[in-house]
C-alpha cells in the first residue's frame, strides 16, 4: 500500500554574510534533538508559501518578507513519507525567538558545527555552497590577455566560482589555459569547473566538471572522482536525468536571445518557471542573454541563480 505524502514547507533563512539558520527539533517530536531547517506541514488547501509564513511566525515569531522557491526533496522516514518544499528566505521582520523550546544556530556553508542533521535536510546543505552567480569564461571574444586581466579584477572583487569553457581551443591549448586560470584562482579559494572534460578536470585537480547536454543524456551514472558535477539542460527530461544522476546543479536555458544566437528558441521566464516548478532536487541556474540584474527574476521563478558569459566580464 502506498503511503500518503505529507507536504512540508521549510525555510532556509540566509543572512547577507551567507550564513544560514538551523533549528533543533524539540522534545516530544520524532527525531528530537536533530537539526533541520525550520518549517512545518501544509494545512488543507494551503499553499507552500502560505504554510512557510505561518510556520515561521509560529515557531520563531518572525514575519517573512522575501522568500524564493528553491528545491524540493522527498524522503521516506519510518513514520512518514514527506515532500519538502524549500524556500530561501532573505528578508524578514522581527527578532528570531524560539517559540517551541527549540534552539537556533547560524552556520556557514560547508562548515557545519552541529549534528546530527535530519536526513531529509542533509542534501540541501550542498546547494548552499553554490553561488548565485556562475561566471563562464570568455577568452574567445576578449582574447587571453584581456580576459586574464578581467579575471584578476573579478577575483579581487570576490568572485567565488568560475566555469572554464572555451570550445574554440584544442584540448592541449585549453589545458594550458586551465593551468594558468587555476594558478591565478587558487590564492582566492575560487572553485574552477572545467567544461565537458572530466578526465582533464581530474588531471588538473579542478573543483569539478560541467557536462554538455548530449554528454549528460549518454550517462548512466555520475562521473567519479570529482567533487562537483553540473550539466547544461534545455528542458524537463534533461533536468530530470541530471537529478536522477545526483548532479550538484544544472543550467537551464536559453532564456533570452543572445548575440551569438539572436534568433534561437528561448524559454522566457514563463517557460523556465514551468519546468522548474515540477520540483527538482538540484539547484538550477538560468542562462542565456542575462545579467546580474536578472538574479531576482531567476530566484522568483524558482532558479538558484544566473549563469553569465559576457555579462560576467563587463566593466
Amino acid at each position: 500500500m502506498t503511503r500518503p505524502i505529507t507536504h512540508v514547507a521549510a525555510g532556509v533563512l540566509v543572512r547577507d554574510d551567507g550564513e544560514f539558520l538551523l533549528g533543533s527539533r524539540p522534545e516530544g517530536k520524532p527525531y528530537a534533538g536533530y537539526w533541520e531547517f525550520p518549517g512545518g506541514k501544509l494545512e488543507p488547501g494551503e499553499s507552500a508559501l502560505a504554510a512557510l509564513k505561518r510556520e515561521l511566525n509560529e515557531e520563531m515569531g518572525i514575519e517573512v518578507v522575501t522568500a524564493y522557491p528553491w528545491l524540493t526533496q522527498e524522503f521516506i522516514y519510518p513514520h512518514a513519507t514527506v515532500r519538502l518544499h524549500f524556500f530561501q528566505v532573505t528578508r524578514w521582520k522581527g527578532e528570531i525567538q524560539p517559540q517551541e523550546g527549540q534552539q537556533f544556530v547560524w552556520q556557514r556553508p560547508g562548515m557545519l558545527t552541529v549534528a546530527p542533521m535530519l536526513p531529509a535536510n542533509t542534501p540541501i546543505l550542498r546547494g548552499l555552497e553554490l553561488p548565485n552567480e556562475m561566471a563562464i569564461s570568455n577568452v574567445a571574444e576578449l582574447g587571453e590577455s584581456e580576459y586574464m586581466r578581467r579575471l584578476a579584477r573579478r577575483l579581487t572583487g570576490g568572485l567565488r566560482w568560475l566555469m572554464l569553457r572555451e570550445p574554440h581551443l584544442e584540448r592541449d591549448d585549453f589545458a594550458l589555459l586551465a593551468e594558468k586560470v587555476l594558478a591565478l584562482a587558487k590564492p582566492f579559494g575560487v572553485r574552477v569547473i572545467i567544461n565537458r572534460d572530466p578526465e582533464l578536470a581530474r588531471q588538473l585537480g579542478a573543483a569539478g566538471v560541467h557536462l554538455r547536454s548530449p554528454q549528460l543524456m549518454a550517462l548512466q551514472e555520475r562521473p567519479e572522482g570529482l567533487d562537483w558535477v553540473g550539466a547544461s539542460t534545455h528542458g524537463g527530461p534533461e533536468l530530470a536525468h541530471a537529478a536522477r544522476l545526483g548532479l550538484d546543479y544544472a543550467f537551464l536555458g536559453t532564456l533570452q536571445p543572445t548575440p551569438s544566437h539572436p534568433d534561437g528558441d528561448t524559454l522566457g521566464w514563463g517557460g523556465f518557471a514551468r519546468i522548474v516548478s515540477h520540483g527538482y532536487t538540484l539547484p538550477v541556474y538560468a542562462i542565456g542573454g542575462l545579467s546580474l540584474g536578472d538574479l531576482p527574476a531567476a530566484r522568483q521563478h524558482g532558479g538558484h541563480g544566473v549563469a553569465l558569459l559576457r555579462a560576467a566580464w563587463n566593466a
